[in-house]
């Protein structure tokens, strides 16, 4: 069903589009609620959503859900992964220049030399204006094509630094921990939250960092040397994070630091250090990388903790409340 929706999203007009991102979003729940309540979470009225069932074929949305529920077989995809067999799961293509957890994650210089995001590279040519043409016009690649290059080659060195004995430390702590709190700046709190998301999935116990000051303060309060912080900290560095991790690390707390080459004044500070290379930053922003670092921590952590119960306990729960 995922597969048949992402087919038929680049025919469908922008409302029928907003709905299909919200199933494949949150799938296969988003499906099992009211036609109401998935209009509503996209933004679109009821009879928009409507409309993409009978276009999709289907004799109204009941019809669609009964055949979300026979292929979904109500299972989750950490569920998936955590019951499935080792020799069954998918292996990661090794990265340009090495395989996949191959050194430790400092064995990436940070100040090797990277070409500056958007800038050109060799043969790339330009119009009197200073734009990138397209290859079409054989004077090299589009700008376009030079951020995607730029995003693949840094998140290939992403995965190549982060070894497999990084990640078996970092684990440990996620999974060990009595409480796992996570935190990031302006930007990177949205991998804080991903993680949150996930990693409450495998284990209880884990929170978002609040935001007020009198909510840190209760937060902090209870925290001791079984607790965890996870803070995720790019330049520019963000104080906030920054006296919540220090008010933390006095209580005895321990940190986990995700950060870049330039690395957050807090890596002194962490028991696990994991440190994007310089040519991780991509076009823009790292985000995608933090993204990914994060699905590899949340792996480690589904390998230590075995939570196919609570996986299965938590898909149950969620069919019965929806």
């Amino acid at each position: 069903m995922a597969s048949r929706l992402s087919a038929v999203y680049s025919e469908l007009p922008p409302g029928e589009r907003a709905i299909v991102r919200v199933l494949l979003d949150d799938y296969p729940f988003a499906a099992l609620g009211s036609l109401r309540a998935l209009a509503e979470r996209a933004g679109v009225s009821p009879p928009t959503a409507s409309r993409l069932f009978d276009r999709l074929g289907y004799g109204g949305f009941a019809d669609f859900q009964s055949a979300v529920r026979d292929g979904a077989r109500d299972r989750s995809r950490l569920l998936e992964y955590v019951t499935r067999s080792p020799g069954t799961r998918p292996r990661p293509s090794a990265p340009a220049g090495g395989p996949l957890g191959t050194g430790p994650a400092e064995s990436r210089s940070p100040t090797a030399p990277s070409r500056p995001p958007g800038s050109a590279g060799p043969g790339a040519g330009s119009t009197e204006g200073g734009s990138a043409t397209s290859g079409a016009s054989g004077a090299g690649p589009s700008e376009l094509q030079r951020a995607a290059e730029d995003l693949r080659s840094g998140l290939d060195g992403t995965l190549e630094a982060v070894s497999e004995p990084l990640l078996t430390a970092a684990a440990a702590l996620l999974a060990g921990a009595t409480t796992v709190w996570a935190l990031g700046g302006p930007l990177s709190e949205l991998a804080a939250e991903y993680l949150i998301r996930q990693l409450a999935s495998l284990r209880p116990g884990a929170h978002r960092v609040p935001e007020s000051v009198q909510a840190r303060a209760r937060t902090v309060l209870d925290l001791g040397p079984s607790d965890l912080v996870v803070a995720y900290d790019f330049r520019r560095y963000s104080p906030g994070t920054a006296r919540f991790v220090h008010t933390a690390r006095d209580r005895g707390a321990r940190l986990l630091l995700v950060t870049d080459a330039w690395e957050s004044p807090l890596a002194a500070q962490a028991e696990v250090l994991v440190r994007l290379p310089r040519e991780a930053a991509g076009p823009i922003a790292p985000l995608a990388h933090e993204i990914a670092v994060t699905e590899l921590l949340l792996v480690a952590a589904a390998t230590r903790l075995a939570p196919a119960t609570r996986l299965a306990d938590l898909d149950a729960l969620t069919q019965s409340l929806q």
